[in-house]
């Protein structure tokens, strides 16, 4: 080989080895374009995330948005804001008030061993009733059932004092209230199984219409107002004539049949 033909080799494979390097550090200067590119968008994404969590986490809750909706009073409500609840004969002197919390398992045990005494008691006369609902539940549990069963309790007494009364039962006994930790009654789908118990609810189109579309939130918000203003601590609480009805030697709302009995007789007679 001659010397001009090895200089023009060794000539042509620098030039192959010059192409190759400029190609090589155009791709790196490409790779890393990318790689700076894809961090500053991954930088951006999780900006907007963080931005997009902080917004989210400032919307206000169903319920606060709740609280700004216009009050829909149920009929057989009275007050300002339809929060008094009083029912039964207009010939009876005194009222029984209840103070009650949907969710709450004592005012279950209540309802399943006492109600059904007071409910006789009621209609022969005896008192009338004023309801006073709470949901303080769902602030120490945590959840909403209290403030819906609420809503759904006022959609019952949209429809008539009866109703509301049953439905109110119905919700209390063994077979339909949940565990205080179970927010059941968070479900519009699950009040109205238990509304389909009673007569004057079951299949009526306007009381499901009311429930599931909350018509009476903000009544149920007023109402728990209502209670937390009382000085009530705890349900269920009993008063007739701003006196608490309790067990004997108890700060506590009668238990039986017997211990109920005698603290409404001596309230009555008082």
């Amino acid at each position: 080989m001659s010397k001009r033909n090895s200089a023009a080799a060794k000539t042509a494979a620098r030039e192959r080895l010059r192409v190759e390097r400029e190609r090589q550090a155009k791709r790196t200067k490409i790779k890393r374009q990318v790689i700076v590119a894809c961090s500053v968008v991954g930088v951006l994404a999780a900006a907007g995330g963080i931005g997009y969590a902080v917004v989210q986490n400032n919307k206000p809750t169903y319920w606060e948005e709740a609280a700004d909706n216009p009050l829909v009073k149920p009929a057989n409500t009275t007050g300002e804001n339809g929060t008094t609840v009083v029912m039964g004969k207009s010939t009876a002197k005194k009222t029984l008030v209840m103070y009650e919390d949907p969710r709450c398992p004592v005012c279950a045990q209540f309802e399943q061993t006492v109600g059904a005494t007071v409910k006789s008691d009621y209609d022969a006369g005896k008192f009338k009733l004023q309801f006073v609902g709470a949901t303080f539940l769902d602030r120490g549990l945590s959840g909403e059932g209290s403030k819906n069963a609420l809503s759904a309790l006022g959609a019952a007494l949209d429809v008539s004092p009866e109703a509301f009364l049953e439905y109110k039962t119905a919700m209390y006994s063994a077979k339909w209230h949940p565990e205080e930790s179970d927010d059941k009654f968070k479900d519009d789908s699950y009040l109205i199984k238990v509304a389909d118990t009673v007569p004057a609810l079951k299949s009526n189109a306007k009381f499901q219409k009311a429930v599931t579309d909350g018509t009476f939130d903000k009544w149920a918000l007023e109402m728990s107002e209502t209670f937390d203003d009382s000085g009530v601590s705890g349900t269920p609480t009993l008063k007739m004539d701003g006196k608490s009805l309790t067990a004997p030697g108890s700060d506590n709302a009668p238990m039986t049949v017997a211990d109920f009995t005698t603290a409404l007789d001596a309230a009555l007679k008082a």
